[in-house]
C-alpha cells in the first residue's frame, strides 16, 4: 500500500456502541466519512467490523522482570501489542526512555507516566525511583514534567517487618504530591493491591488506581463519588496464587492476603462497575507478563460480570475518551482494527483481528 493510496473500510464501522456506519475512507492517514472526489492512484479495500484501535491502559514498554530493556526488546514488545490491535498504550511506569517510539509511525502511540515512584526498598528492584516521603513532591514534579500527563506512585507493597502488604506513604505526603501533580497538569495513578492505602489516596485527590483488588463495600462508594477510575489488570491478578505459594514460608500473612484478594477479584470488579466506578482494560504487560494480552483482559472483564459492550468500551470508546485521544471521528488519525464478526456480540473475536491499521496503513 503506497503513501498516496486511499483505504476504503466497508461493512460495519463502530464509531460508538450505537453509532454504526457502513463505511469509512482513509485519506492522508486520517479518517473521513466523505467519499473522496479525487481519483486515487490506488484504493485498498478492507471489509469487516471496525473498531477504534484498542487501548491497553496499563502496560510497560521498555521493562521486563529485571528492569529496563534495550531498544530492540522494547520494539518487540510494542510490535507484539500492535499485532493484537493495541494501538494506544498508557505506559504505567517505565525506567526506559522510549521517546524514540514517537517517531515511528508503525508502532503504537504511548502515553507515559514517567518512572514509578516507590518507597525505599518497597518495590521491585531496578524499576522505580525509591525515595522517602519528604522527597515525594519533588519526584512527582520531576516525573510529571517527563511524562505525558500522568504520574505513577506505588501505593502499597509488602512490608517485610509487618509480613504483609501495607501503605507506602503517609496521608500528608500524598496530599501534597497529588496537588503538585495537578498543578503541573498531570493526573496521578497508584499501584494498590491491598485495602489500607485506598481511602487516603482517593481523599487526597488521586485520579486512578491500578489493580484495586483491595476495594471493599466501604471504599467502592468513595471511588464512585469521586469518579476515580480503576484498571483491574485481571490477567495479572491471575498470578496471585503462584506468588502466594512462592512466599508462603517466609511471609504467611502476605500469602494468605494475596489469596483472599485473588479469590474475590471478580466480585470486586463487578461491585465497582455496578456502583458506577469507571473501569478500563489494562494488562500489566512488561515486567513478568507477556505483551499482547489486551484481548484476554477484556475477556476477563466479562468473566467478572461486566456486560460485553461495557468491557469493549473499556478498551475502545470509553478508554480513548478517558485518555483524551480520538476514536474513529472525522479527521482523526486512522488507527483501527477490523474483525470478521461483531465484537459487541462476542468479545472473543478481539483475539483474532482480520486487519490492523495504524496511521492509515495496514500493518497486520
Amino acid at each position: 500500500m503506497s503513501d498516496h493510496a486511499v483505504l476504503h473500510v466497508k461493512g460495519r464501522v463502530l464509531v460508538g456502541p450505537e453509532d454504526v456506519r457502513d463505511e469509512l475512507w482513509v485519506v492522508g492517514g486520517r479518517v473521513t466519512y466523505d467519499r473522496p472526489v479525487t481519483p486515487a492512484t490506488e484504493t485498498v479495500k478492507v471489509e469487516g467490523w471496525a473498531l477504534p484501535g484498542l487501548v491497553d491502559a496499563h502496560c510497560h514498554v521498555g521493562l521486563d522482570a529485571q528492569g529496563p530493556v534495550d531498544a530492540a526488546t522494547a520494539e518487540k514488545q510494542a510490535l507484539t501489542d500492535r499485532e493484537i490491535g493495541a494501538l494506544l498504550i498508557r505506559d504505567a511506569g517505565s525506567p526506559s526512555d522510549t521517546r524514540w517510539i514517537d517517531d515511528r509511525e508503525d508502532l503504537p502511540k504511548i502515553i507515559r507516566a514517567g518512572r514509578h515512584i516507590a518507597r525505599t526498598r518497597r518495590y521491585i528492584r531496578n524499576y522505580a525511583h525509591e525515595i522517602e516521603p519528604d522527597d515525594l513532591v519533588a519526584y512527582v514534579a520531576q516525573e510529571a514534567r517527563r511524562g505525558d500527563g500522568w504520574v505513577k506512585l506505588v501505593g502499597d507493597w509488602i512490608d517485610r517487618e509487618a509480613g504483609d502488604l501495607t501503605a507506602c506513604w503517609p496521608r500528608d505526603a500524598v496530599e501534597a504530591a497529588i496537588a503538585e501533580a495537578h498543578r503541573l497538569g498531570a493526573r496521578v495513578t497508584a499501584h494498590c493491591f491491598a485495602e489500607d492505602s485506598l481511602r487516603d489516596l482517593v481523599e487526597a485527590g488521586i485520579d486512578c488506581v491500578e489493580h484495586a483488588t483491595g476495594l471493599t463495600e466501604d471504599t467502592i462508594p468513595l471511588f464512585a463519588e469521586r469518579g476515580v477510575a480503576i484498571v483491574p489488570t485481571l490477567v495479572n491478578i491471575a498470578t496471585f496464587p503462584d506468588l502466594a505459594a512462592g512466599g508462603e514460608k517466609k511471609f504467611p500473612r502476605w500469602s494468605a492476603h494475596m489469596r483472599r484478594l485473588h479469590d474475590r477479584r471478580y466480585d470486586t470488579v463487578r461491585a465497582a462497575y455496578d456502583a458506577g466506578v469507571p473501569v478500563f482494560a489494562g494488562t500489566d504487560a512488561g515486567g513478568s507478563l507477556a505483551h499482547g494480552l489486551v484481548a484476554a483482559e477484556v475477556a476477563e472483564l466479562t468473566r467478572a460480570g461486566i456486560p460485553p459492550v461495557a468491557a469493549l468500551s473499556a478498551t475502545t470508546w470509553g478508554a480513548r475518551t478517558w485518555l483524551g485521544r480520538p476514536g474513529l471521528t472525522e479527521g482523526a488519525p486512522a488507527d483501527l482494527v477490523v474483525y470478521g464478526s461483531d465484537p459487541r456480540q462476542d468479545v472473543a473475536v478481539l483475539a483474532t483481528p482480520r486487519r490492523v491499521i495504524l496511521n492509515g496503513r495496514v500493518v497486520a
